[in-house]
C-alpha cells in the first residue's frame, strides 16, 4: 500500500497553490505588516509606472543613436534620469516602496544609464578609436552595473546623506551631455573629440566604482525656506531655459568633480599642521 506523504498543513511551505500553477506574472513578496510578516501580492502601480518609463527613454536613446540621431539620444537619457528621479520620490510620497520596486529600479538603471549612455557614446565618437573605444564603452557599462550591484547590498547599511560612487543617473548626464552638446553646437567628431569623448566616458566609470562620497539630496525636506531661495531657483531655471544642453551638462561635470575635490579637501583639513 503506498504512502500519502502529504504534508500536514502546519508543515507546508507557506505558499499558495496558484502561486506556480500555470503561467503566470503575479509578484508575491512578504512585507512587514502590524509587526509580523505577511505575503501580499501585485505590485504598485504609480512609481513602477515611472521606472518604466525611465527604462523607455533609455531604450529609445539606444534606438535614436542607432539612426545617427545624436541630440535626441542625449535628451532621452535626460528624461529617463528624471523619471528616475520621481519615482523614488513618488513611492516615498505614497508609502509604496517595495523590494520588487527597488530590483526594477536597478534593472532600469543599467538599461538607462549603464548600456544607453554607452551605446550612444560609442556610436557616436568612440568607435573612431577601434578596439579601445570599444573597450572603453563596454567597461562604463561594466561599471555602471557594478556601481549598481554596489549600492543595492549596501541599501541598509549606507549613510542616506551619501552616495557612495558617482550615481550612474550622473554620470550618464556627464556622458549624454557631452553628445548634447556636439551636437547643440555643430561639433564634427574628429581624433580630438574622439579622444575628449574617451576621456570624459573613462573618468565617469572610475568615479561609478570609486569609494568616494557624493552628496544625495535625499536629506533635503519641503519645508518652508528664504525668498531667497526661490529667487536662486528662478535663476536656475532661466539659465537652463537659454541653453539647457550646456547648463545641464555643466551641472552634470560640476557634480561629478564636488566628489574628488571634497575628498582632496577632506584630506587636506586633516593632515598634521593643517589649522
Amino acid at each position: 500500500m503506498t504512502q500519502n506523504h502529504r504534508q500536514p498543513d502546519d508543515q507546508r511551505p507557506d505558499h499558495d497553490q496558484d502561486d506556480h500553477d500555470g503561467v503566470t506574472i503575479e509578484v508575491v513578496e512578504r512585507i512587514a505588516e502590524g509587526g509580523r510578516m505577511v505575503r501580499t501580492k501585485g505590485i504598485y502601480l504609480l512609481p513602477n509606472l515611472f521606472t518604466t518609463a525611465a527604462l523607455f527613454f533609455g531604450f529609445s536613446a539606444i534606438l535614436a543613436a542607432m539612426h545617427q540621431q545624436w541630440e535626441r539620444a542625449a535628451v532621452m537619457v535626460f528624461i529617463a534620469g528624471v523619471m528616475d528621479g520621481l519615482d523614488g520620490r513618488v513611492a516615498r510620497m505614497t508609502n509604496t516602496q517595495s523590494a520588487f520596486g527597488a530590483q526594477y529600479d536597478s534593472l532600469s538603471d543599467m538599461i538607462a544609464f549603464g548600456l544607453a549612455p554607452g551605446v550612444v557614446v560609442y556610436a557616436w565618437a568612440l568607435s573612431g578609436l577601434g578596439k579601445v573605444g570599444y573597450a572603453i564603452g563596454f567597461i562604463y557599462a561594466t561599471c555602471a552595473a557594478l556601481r549598481l550591484a554596489r549600492f543595492n547590498v549596501q541599501l541598509d547599511v549606507a549613510d542616506k546623506r551619501y552616495f557612495t560612487g558617482l550615481p550612474s543617473p550622473a554620470a550618464a548626464a556627464c556622458v549624454a551631455g557631452m553628445v548634447w552638446v556636439a551636437a547643440e553646437y555643430g561639433i564634427a567628431v574628429d581624433g580630438t573629440v574622439s579622444f575628449v569623448a574617451a576621456f570624459v566616458t573613462a573618468a565617469a566609470a572610475v568615479l561609478m566604482v570609486s569609494n568616494i562620497r557624493y552628496y544625495s539630496f535625499k536629506d533635503l525636506h519641503a519645508g518652508r525656506v528664504p525668498l531667497f531661495a526661490l529667487m536662486i531657483g528662478a535663476l536656475v531655471i532661466a539659465v537652463v531655459q537659454t541653453d539647457p544642453a550646456t547648463a545641464l551638462w555643466a551641472t552634470a561635470l560640476i557634480y561629478a568633480a564636488s566628489g574628488p575635490v571634497g575628498a582632496l579637501l577632506r584630506r587636506v583639513r586633516r593632515a598634521p599642521g593643517h589649522s
